[in-house]
């Protein structure tokens, strides 16, 4: 279990092979410049509910991961969290769509 954490307050634990797939979202609309906002649900275990924070170019963003290697990426959920990234309703986790998946390291580009 990996963690997500934002300007090393806010934190939630997803799982190593989702938070790669985050990740690719995440830094590839950084890198355009392009705000948005990331929910998660938590835990019941910390209160439930969810959390929404702000991400923009100059946010301090850890992203922790648990095991060691590279998980095989899954294009068709990269472009499945980069549409939800691009909405008005900002990025969160969706499940795992069918799909092809590549061994490559995640170099994918995500979509504008």
């Amino acid at each position: 279990m990996g963690k997500f954490i934002y300007e090393g307050a806010q934190k939630t634990e997803i799982e190593d092979r989702a938070l790669t797939h985050l990740q690719l979202v995440i830094t590839s609309k950084l890198r355009r410049g392009e705000p948005f906002s990331f929910t998660w649900r938590e835990d019941i275990s910390v209160g439930g509910g969810r959390t929404t924070v702000w991400i923009n170019p100059g946010s301090t963003l850890t992203f922790k991961f648990s095991g060691s290697r590279q998980p095989a990426i899954n294009r068709a959920w990269v472009d499945a969290l980069a549409f939800t990234a691009n909405a008005p309703s900002g990025l969160y986790l969706v499940p795992e769509p069918a799909g092809a998946v590549s061994t490559d390291a995640p170099r994918v580009a995500v979509p504008a």
